[in-house]
């Protein structure tokens, strides 16, 4: 009985001295800022006098796309990549496979024709 009375007493002991352990209030830390009350109070009418200033970008919709590449350019590019022999057929398509090309057809010549063309109707 007096084991338990001891094994008790350790354990509140303990109890005791884990709950006296308390952190220290170091009270409200100084603010740090490089700007006066002044800038600041003015900086605070500034942002609430803007426009849609609730509104993240890009919730009204998609914003105007500019392109910077020639049309032109773009279409060629497109038209000679579409014309061009075997596009989807890629060496490791297949295993221990060879790309032998299949189709004889270049764009080449339909683009230059139709450069001239177009030159030739200005």
């Amino acid at each position: 009985m007096k084991t338990s009375h001891i094994l008790a007493a350790a354990a509140l002991s303990i109890l005791a001295a884990a709950g006296a352990q308390a952190e220290t209030y170091d009270g409200v830390q100084a603010a740090v800022s490089a700007k006066n009350r002044d800038e600041v109070n003015a900086e605070a009418v500034r942002a609430a006098a803007a426009a849609d200033q609730n509104i993240p970008r890009g919730s009204r919709g998609a914003e105007q796309f500019k392109s910077v590449a020639d049309p032109a350019a773009v279409r060629a590019q497109a038209v000679a990549t579409a014309n061009a022999p075997d596009q989807n057929v890629v060496g490791g398509s297949k295993y221990n496979s060879r790309v032998i090309s299949t189709m004889n057809k270049s764009a080449e010549p339909r683009v230059q024709a139709q450069k001239e063309g177009a030159a030739a109707a200005k």
